[in-house]
């Protein structure tokens, strides 16, 4: 699959769970910038990629792609959208071919000519035969993942599967890791590494014996995700920021009418892009927990240091590597500009005070306990009998906001006055949303 096309996939999928299916196909298209055309096939191209991965689906239980969703929305354990990323790169050819040269290494360890030989014996008639230029990139490739390893250091290099993990422990040690994966996987970032480790082991306990409920004794309803789409970028900008390296992005705000555009490949159905081209240092990546969104900060040659939305991204391409001296420079200022950001908030920094109440008599306090924890940096600088005093300086106050108003009447900002002003607008506008419905009843 096409690079365009996984983020238009990334795009397309993101879009239907949110909406939950609430866009006629024409809405669809047009919120994508894609035509109606482009809009079937995909659909096409994703129920197909759905019933190949999943087999526990009998031919009864087949069902449209927004339903297939939908069914599959509780067990967030195996979330739907993480298929994408199991069929994001490979070629049906490149499929058949890898899987090949991995049941060939697990018998006996080999050299890459005789990886080709037993690839020309094994391959279906109808495949086309590699040559040694295209089986050596396969073998670095899962090399480089950690499926096979080489064995000698001298040429002619000899490889074998990677399978110690599974090899050399015994069945209890198995079921003790699958259950440490699952946890980790479904309440850490990123989790999609996580999930594949623990499918495959899954997989492996299954082979042998072990039934699917015995190996599965957690469900999660994990909310989230457009997070677990986000990561489709996460590792290429990581190896960006390591090596120092400009990316070539296309942009589309939340704020914009669009999320996604076609490559204009065709003069007869040019359409006009909302996005925005744009080549940029990436240096630090930041995950917002109470939103469940990531964000890019990256220095841009005429605006400066900027944040961008993950789920706005598109078609990144690594460009060339700029020189260790101004990387850290940028670096350095950014993690100044960032040294009182509640996030991400590069304003100016402002004072905080907030007089958080107690619960009451006999009940545990657990407004300090939250705020202690939650707080970050800040600090309880008066206590009294009905409540206490929390102190921040924080880059400005827009962050912060959301936090403190979670808190409801237990907490009254005292400075700066006009966020006392925003949170008193605040409740009074959630207030008029009940009045009528009172006068009512």
């Amino acid at each position: 699959m096409a690079k365009e096309s996984f983020d238009k996939e990334v795009q397309f999928l993101r879009m239907l769970v949110l909406t939950s299916g609430a866009y006629s196909r024409q809405q669809f298209a047009d919120k994508l910038g894609i035509s109606i055309h482009t809009f079937d096939k995909t659909i096409k191209n994703l129920k197909n990629i759905v019933n190949s991965m999943s087999e526990q689906l009998s031919s009864g239980q087949s069902k449209e792609f927004a339903e297939t969703l939908r069914y599959n929305y509780l067990d967030s354990a195996n979330p739907a959208l993480l298929f994408l990323f199991r069929a994001k790169s490979l070629k049906e050819s490149e499929i058949v071919r890898i899987s090949l040269i991995l049941t060939t290494l697990q018998h006996d360890p080999l050299t890459a000519n005789e990886v080709l030989d037993a690839c020309y014996g094994g391959l279906p008639v109808d495949s086309p035969l590699p040559d040694e230029k295209t089986i050596r990139p396969d073998l670095k490739y899962l090399e480089q993942v950690g499926v096979i390893r080489r064995l000698s250091s001298s040429r002619p290099y000899r490889y074998r599967i990677h399978d110690d993990l599974i090899t050399k422990l015994s069945t209890e040690e198995l079921h003790d890791l699958y259950d440490f994966i699952d946890i980790m996987a479904n309440t850490q970032v990123p989790s999609v590494q996580g999930y594949l480790l623990r499918d495959g082991l899954r997989k492996h306990l299954a082979r042998n014996g072990t039934n699917h409920n015995t190996i599965a004794p957690f469900l999660y309803k994990y909310h989230f995700y457009s997070r677990i789409l986000a990561e489709a970028h996460l590792f290429t900008l990581f190896t960006a920021i390591r090596n120092r390296c400009n990316i070539e992005i296309l942009y589309f705000s939340h704020k914009k009418p669009q999320m996604y555009a076609s490559q204009n490949t065709n003069p007869l159905f040019e359409r006009e892009s909302t996005s925005i081209a744009e080549t940029i240092l990436p240096i630090k990546v930041v995950y917002d927990h109470q939103y469940g969104r990531w964000y890019l900060l990256a220095h841009h040659s005429r605006n400066g240091m900027r944040t961008y939305r993950l789920d706005g991204i598109t078609q990144i391409q690594v460009a060339e590597q700029v020189a260790e001296s101004l990387y850290e420079e940028k670096r350095a200022k950014l993690e100044q500009n960032m040294k009182n950001s509640w996030l991400i908030d590069t304003k100016n920094p402002v004072t905080v005070r907030v007089k958080f109440y107690n619960p009451g008599d006999g009940i545990p306090n657990f407004v300090k306990e939250r705020v202690t924890l939650q707080g970050q940096w800040g600090q309880i600088t008066e206590e009294h009998d009905d409540g206490f005093i929390y102190e921040i300086h924080v880059n400005g106050v827009t962050e912060i906001r959301p936090w403190l108003r979670s808190f409801g009447s237990s907490c009254e900002v005292l400075e700066p006055k006009q966020l006392r002003k925003e949170m008193i607008a605040d409740w009074k506008e959630i207030q008029s949303y009940y009045e009528s419905i009172r006068e009512n009843i």
